[in-house]
């Protein structure tokens, strides 16, 4: 490997350390420091994989944790995101299954409790909450449930 290459590897092992990348994200960053050179790129991100800088389990695992505990995403939403990301569904099934149902029915009950109080009054109050919480990537059978209490 030259010098120029062991130094934008460098760069990329450096930008793993602080958080998790996918290949795909790690690959277009890659294509974008070698200036478009694809094999190139690759050779890097089988390296950074190589070294387990980038493992995408890892971050499908992180993602997952992050998006359904801190921003309230169903796992509907969180599998069409891992698969926008490349991730291949049988590690999207693993990470979605290490998730705790328990936080995410918390999360999805304080989210319907914030948004029923919004809509006081409303003639339509139930639908509306089941859409949002549709849109949010919950699955009709988790949403039921809340639903019954407004």
């Amino acid at each position: 490997m030259d010098e120029g290459k062991k130094k934008i590897l460098n760069r990329l092992e450096a930008l793993c350390s602080r958080r998790e990348y996918c290949r795909k994200d790690i690959r277009a960053k890659a294509l974008k420091a070698m200036d478009g050179d694809a094999g190139a790129a690759e050779e890097l991100v089988e390296q950074l994989v190589t070294d387990s800088f980038v493992d995408d389990a890892r971050y499908a695992g992180a993602f997952a944790r992050e998006k359904a505990c801190l921003d309230g995403w169903g796992p509907v939403k969180i599998r069409f995101a891992l698969r926008g990301k490349g991730i291949e569904p049988s590690v999207i099934d693993d990470a979605l299954a290490s998730l705790d149902p328990e936080p995410a029915g918390a999360k999805l009950g304080r989210l319907l409790e914030a948004r029923a109080r919004s809509l006081e009054g409303d003639p339509q109050k139930k639908l509306k909450l089941i859409k949002y919480a549709l849109s949010r990537g919950y699955e009709y059978d988790q949403i039921r449930d809340y639903i019954s209490l407004y």
